[in-house]
């Protein structure tokens, strides 16, 4: 078995106003970067409403499709738009992570990572922000849960800004175990360690500024790794944001780009362990255009490792 890589042009099509971080370049970087990576490629499939539907609302999809604008952009908020060809690749986003998921599951691959954009983790059930269109990560959640018949899923996001997204859609999912390092104060404001979930199932671990990767490997070693060894997922899902580095603008954390390959190999052996290996890894931040494609780069590496 190998890695697989998925992507599709239509991420290209999604397009923010002039100067905004999270840009086509975002994309162009991580292609470029791994051009030459020995991967099991794959386009991106659109997805239908029907994996949609398990993490929002008709009334959120129909909404959204009603905003798509002819030409030019439409902010939904600030921080968030739509292009002509938004909701496209937002939907090869989610068909890119559920075949991901699938490709994993049914032994065609033992990992895989997901290179679409927009990114997902901050949309939530009928709300569109930070960028994020669909909750692509909690939408691959509960397709394993609820078409291939999972019982325990875990999902480790190491974005700086925390998973609202992911953590308003799985709120009262007790089959998921949502994990989330973050920057704290920061947006979106959320992820206080009190936010526990429904059922308990929910981790927060809140980051000061400025602090270092020495600091999250010690919650990695502390929190993540035991939380996942007593749980045994038998899916691992990834949030993999590249933000925390210590050189990207829309953050203040002090990583080092070996501090995200070590996160990784952790991960990776504690999947091993408890699930084959089966670990599917998307893409969410990552606004320093001359990092992110080589922070990409060793994240995939560190899946290739664990591939055998």
């Amino acid at each position: 078995m190998t890695t697989a890589f998925l992507t599709h042009p239509d991420a290209l099509n999604h397009r923010n106003p002039n100067g905004h971080a999270e840009c086509v370049a975002r994309m162009e970087a991580v292609l470029t970067a791994t051009a030459d990576l020995e991967l099991l490629r794959f386009e991106a499939p659109l997805a239908d409403d029907e994996p949609i539907l398990r993490a929002h609302t008709q009334r959120y999809i129909d909404r959204l499709a009603a905003q798509v604008p002819a030409s030019g952009t439409v902010a939904l908020d600030p921080d968030t738009h739509l292009s002509n060809g938004s909701l496209q690749a937002a939907r090869r986003a989610v068909g890119g992570i559920v075949k991901a998921v699938d490709l994993v599951l049914d032994g065609a691959a033992r990992n895989a990572f997901v290179a679409m954009r927009p990114p997902g983790h901050h949309a939530e059930r009928e709300q569109a922000m930070g960028f994020c269109l669909f909750g692509n990560v909690a939408i691959a959640a509960l397709h394993a849960l609820e078409a291939r018949g999972l019982s325990r899923v875990a999902i480790v996001d190491f974005d700086v800004h925390h998973g609202n997204g992911t953590q308003d859609i799985l709120w009262n999912e007790d089959r998921v175990r949502f994990i989330s390092s973050h920057g704290m104060p920061l947006y979106p404001g959320t992820g206080a360690a009190e936010e526990c979930g429904a059922h308990g199932q929910i981790i927060n671990i809140p980051l000061p500024p400025q602090s270092t990767g020495a600091l999250f490997r010690e919650k990695l070693e502390a929190v993540i790794l035991p939380e996942l060894d007593r749980y045994r997922p038998e899916l691992l899902l990834i949030s993999a944001g590249f933000d925390a580095h210590t050189a990207d603008p829309l953050a203040n954390l002090d990583w080092q780009d070996e501090d995200f390959s070590y996160a990784m190999r952790q991960l990776c052996k504690m999947a091993q362990k408890h699930c084959g290996g089966r670990v599917v890894s998307a893409l969410e931040g990552g606004y320093n255009l001359s990092k992110l494609g080589g922070l990409v780069r060793a994240h995939i590496e560190v899946l290739q490792e664990h591939s055998v």
